[in-house]
């Protein structure tokens, strides 16, 4: 059978994204899941590209201090921010945080960044590699009553900026410049990529 990605021993996914593990096991990859316990609080003064980069850094560190011992592993995490005039949005704290969000949105241009890292550590030693990308999501207007019902659906509580675009939160795209899988949780050009050059590394 044909292979995207062939490596002999353990991947480990750091991420209890529902998303990240969908669109993992879509390339064909198979994998173990371990949350990663780290707070993710950005730092006076951290610009958000450093601030994401920092999360999934932090999280595949956490999960290969607890996994190293197994053996040949490659640990992969990710996080995923939106940024609306340099305020970065994670996920919604309660239905009126998840309210106050996409009107911020309503009608402007924000940024969606998500990063990744992974480390392996095998009989050539131990290697890491980190990259995050951007997308620019523009969103129509909208009314306090669509914000009320996309809330009621339960779609925006565990979304950065409050929106899944891969759901029914597409409603509220008008339209988007850079990779959409990014937007979900993964940019999947990219991570392919890294990937296969830190496989045969």
């Amino acid at each position: 059978m044909a292979q995207l990605v062939k490596y002999d021993g353990q991947i480990i996914l750091g991420s209890s994204s529902p998303r990240r593990q969908q669109m993992l096991a879509d390339l064909g990859v198979s994998f173990t899941v371990v949350k990663p316990e780290t707070e993710e609080r950005i730092k006076s003064g951290e610009l958000p590209r450093d601030y994401v980069l920092r999360n999934a850094r932090e999280k595949a560190e956490w999960v290969f201090e607890k996994k190293q011992s197994d053996g040949d592993i490659l640990v992969i995490s990710a996080d995923t921010i939106v940024v609306s005039n340099g305020q970065v949005m994670e996920k919604p704290k309660s239905e009126s945080d998840a309210e106050a969000m996409l009107m911020k949105l309503s009608g402007s241009r924000h940024e969606v960044i998500s990063s990744f890292c992974m480390i392996k550590s095998d009989k050539g030693g131990v290697k890491q590699t980190t990259h995050a990308e951007t997308t620019f999501v523009k969103f129509v207007d909208l009314s306090a009553e669509d914000c009320r019902y996309y809330i009621s659906t339960g779609e925006p509580m565990d979304k950065a900026g409050s929106y899944g675009i891969q759901g029914i939160g597409g409603f509220m795209v008008k339209s988007i410049e850079g990779s959409y899988s990014n937007v979900v949780g993964l940019p999947l050009a990219e991570f392919l990529v890294s990937l296969r050059s830190l496989v045969s590394a």
